[in-house]
């Protein structure tokens, strides 16, 4: 398969890979009693927070649980980990904060831009436990760092793959919830198409709208969605949709048509009938921001504020792995230089 140069996403895939195996893609809370201490002597002990869809969603919370299984075992760490609830409110999420930093663990990550008002209401009470938020960059609490990144660049180089891939003239987007996080997705994404063909037609359609949070899990509606957008003529669909890309495949392989992945590289993770007509997915690294935080608190070195990542910063790219595909990664690495270098400024609002 096909990574960008430079990246990490390849060794950090195969730890995705085998943490899912060995949890068996569990949603359920566990706890590991290991221990060590940090530079600063305190004795460090780990607690993740899940979005919605958990550990077992085979994209953004599972590349979470690898940056945070990675850590634990090479730092030796006592952890703990807490599943989200379907349809639950900012209550529920600060509660779960309070519970991991109450039980004791200093050093938190809150997966996902939906813990944003629960960490704005917990962190200051808690002014010795170091949070982490994936996805926002609002919460301004001195023991609090934020990880954001470019995921419309990453979306562009596989809206551009998607576009030289079609043979129909139309590929389309499945975005999880409709909100400005997976807009930027779709907006990056169009961009690529368009800049790759410029007569290329995109459909896309979301699987719910704000405030309900369910179309990041639930397969059943992502296949609805995506057949959907197959039956008007798209023949690739990329998806930014967490647990229901699963639903996404299924109906590419119902369809025999294409599927584009996101946030890890989906076709390691894929049910072996789906494979089949996976292209291959846009890649984010949440893993490796969610290691790089632990490893800043065990090393003393945390830093409060906002990390944007993007291609620049190796933070995000793609992956092709369908070999009669990998003919266009010559023209999509063309473009991810062009990014690179500023020649193409990715938007990142529709």
């Amino acid at each position: 398969m096909r990574y960008p140069r430079g990246m990490k996403f390849a060794a950090v895939a195969a730890v995705l890979a085998m943490a899912l195996t060995a949890c068996g893609g569990s949603d359920d809370d566990s706890t590991s009693s290991d221990s060590t201490t940090a530079a600063s002597g305190e004795t460090l002990k780990i607690g993740l927070a899940y979005d919605i869809g958990g550990r077992g969603d085979k994209s953004f919370n599972d590349a979470a649980a690898a940056g945070f299984d990675k850590a634990a075992k090479e730092f030796k760490l006592e952890n703990k980990e807490l599943a989200a609830k379907a349809d639950e409110v900012d209550a529920d999420k600060e509660a779960r904060l309070k519970e991991l930093a109450d039980a004791g663990y200093n050093t938190i990550v809150a997966v996902g831009f939906a813990y944003a008002n629960a960490l704005k209401t917990v962190a200051p009470d808690y002014p010795d436990v170091k949070f982490q938020i994936i996805d926002d960059s609002s919460v301004t609490a001195e023991n609090v760092s934020s990880y954001t990144f470019k995921e419309n660049e990453s979306a562009y180089l596989v809206g551009a793959l998607a576009a030289l891939s079609s043979k129909t003239g139309t590929v389309g987007f499945v975005g999880g919830v409709n909100n400005p996080l997976i807009q930027k997705f779709e907006a990056g994404f169009k961009a690529g198409a368009t800049a790759a063909k410029p007569s290329i037609k995109v459909v896309s359609t979301y699987i719910s709208q704000p405030p309900d949070f369910s179309g990041f899990a639930a397969p059943d509606k992502g296949k609805v969605a995506a057949t959907g957008l197959y039956e008007r003529g798209a023949d690739v669909i990329y998806a930014a949709a967490g647990l229901s890309n699963n639903g996404v495949f299924e109906a590419a392989a119902a369809q025999k048509k294409w599927a584009i992945g996101t946030d890890s590289d989906q076709y390691l993770t894929a049910a072996a009938a789906v494979k089949p007509y996976i292209i291959g997915s846009a890649l984010k690294g949440v893993d490796t921001a969610v290691y790089d935080f632990i490893k800043s608190v065990e090393e003393d070195k945390f830093k409060a504020g906002n990390t944007v990542l993007g291609l620049k910063e190796d933070g995000v790219g793609y992956v092709i792995n369908n070999e009669q595909f990998k003919t266009y990664a010559t023209q999509i690495d063309k473009f991810k230089a062009d990014i690179i270098s500023g020649k193409i400024t990715v938007p990142d609002k529709l």
